[in-house]
């Protein structure tokens, strides 16, 4: 018996090696990306251990900066990507903890694993769900598309609480100081309690709100379909002022060192003092702006649609003092996603379904994805790794190829310390039992 254990225990050992080897050498060609949920082997994303570990809300923060101080991914390996549903993913995905949380047209809220996308949880609401999340404290707020509003526990999905409106939400909600602020397809403007779901207060605008609310220095600044930017007092919403535009305002405003930045419908994207609502400059894009910007480093960046949907569609770099045109770089589609901007690079969905990767100086292409579909789902970016969703159905994750190791075996030495700990195990009962006999 004893030399059988012994034989056993050699074989499981080659048996493992093997196992490692063989996983190392097939890692070096990179992910294979063939079943609706790719999976490749471990990785390390964020080697020099600088990077940010979340991307909790719509923009990144509550101003709406729309940059992070993390890694950039300079070459687009695919990581994953994880089928959702035979719907639209338009909901931009939040990171934290490292589980992504994002919306889909078919209904649902879903959590999946930040490293493999493996599905977690998902929640039904029971119509689309076109917001983004927003999760801070364990709790993911998000908007339904049947006039309810969500808060959901982060960790298994299970409702917290809903507060009706009876309008649908595509505004996606930013969390400041224990309140929700929100807006909704009725007009309002929404402060609500983050632990109950309270009403705190709504502020009227003249139009639908699909605008997601930025929040800076005690003012809530939010767009509007009735053409105007507003900012509110963010403990009473009463009005401190509004700026009207000549399109509807759906992008959200970004708001750094009190100014408010903002895109329109009339083409144009707006500089305004956060105090009094002056125009400080605009600048006139070639068509409707529905993205909405990052500000980082004095440059704003932010695309624009195209006419007929391929005609003059860019990403634009604008100086953050004058308006002045930097660069622009040119899709061959309507650019809705909003820019994730992180150490140099910008990282942009476009509707001729590519996710783009440009170098934040001079605009020139780093790197492109092609999905399968339209991608007006904005990039987050989380230690590393680029998260953004498609109209294809899909959730995809994308990483420098350089963070990938050749051989993974932080995950085959613990299989192997217990495959070992297990013969051990039965050996020694054998020769209990040898003994006893």
């Amino acid at each position: 018996m004893k030399k059988i254990c012994a034989a056993l225990a050699v074989l499981l050992i080659v048996v493992s090696a093997f196992s490692v080897i063989s996983r190392g050498a097939s890692s070096q060609n990179g992910p294979i990306c063939n079943s609706k949920s790719d999976v490749p082997p471990a990785y390390t994303s964020d080697p020099g251990g600088s990077g940010s570990d979340s991307w909790p809300m719509f923009r990144h923060d509550p101003s709406h900066t729309g940059a992070e101080t993390g890694n950039s991914v300079l070459n687009g390996t695919l990581l994953w990507k994880q089928y959702i549903d035979d719907f639209f993913v338009q909901s931009s995905p939040a990171v934290v903890g490292g589980v992504v949380y994002i919306g889909s047209e078919d209904g649902s809220v879903y959590a999946l694993n930040a490293t493999s996308g493996v599905q977690l949880w998902n929640y039904t609401t029971g119509g689309d769900v076109m917001s983004s999340p927003a999760v801070v404290g364990g709790v993911v707020y998000i908007g339904g598309g049947i006039g309810s509003f969500y808060a959901l526990n982060a960790t298994n999905g299970f409702q917290l609480w809903n507060y009706t409106t009876g309008s649908a939400f595509e505004s996606s909600p930013t969390v400041v100081n224990g309140v929700v602020y929100v807006g909704s397809f009725d007009g309002y403007v929404n402060a609500l309690n983050a632990t109950n779901g309270a009403k705190l207060w709504k502020f009227p605008a003249g139009g639908a709100i699909y605008s997601s609310p930025a929040v800076a220095n005690g003012a809530v600044f939010v767009g509007s379909r009735d053409d105007n930017v507003y900012a509110l007092n963010a403990t009473s919403g009463a009005k401190f002022w509004n700026y009207t535009t000549g399109g509807s305002v759906d992008p959200s405003p970004a708001v750094v060192n009190g100014v408010v930045y903002v895109g329109s419908d009339d083409y144009n994207v707006y500089a305004l003092n956060a105090t009094n609502g002056a125009q400080l400059w605009n600048y006139t894009t070639n068509y409707l702006v529905e993205s909405s910007p990052a500000v980082v480093n004095g440059v704003v960046y932010i695309g624009c649609d195209g006419k007929y949907g391929f005609i003059g569609q860019n990403v634009y770099a604008l100086n953050v003092s004058d308006g002045a045109k930097l660069w622009n770089y040119t899709t061959d589609g309507s650019v809705e996603s909003s820019p994730a901007v992180v150490r140099g690079v910008v990282y942009v969905g476009s509707a001729d379904d590519n996710v783009y990767a440009l170098n934040a100086t001079s605009g020139a292409k780093l790197w492109n994805y092609l999905t399968g579909d339209y991608v007006w789902s904005s990039p987050a970016v989380v230690n590393g790794v680029v998260y953004v969703g498609s109209w294809d159905g899909y959730v995809y994750a994308f990483v420098s190829s350089s963070v990938i190791p050749e051989f993974p075996t932080v995950l085959f030495i613990p299989t192997f310390m217990l495959v070992m700990l297990m013969v051990l195990v039965i050996c020694k009962r054998k020769h209990s039992k040898t003994s006893r006999k």
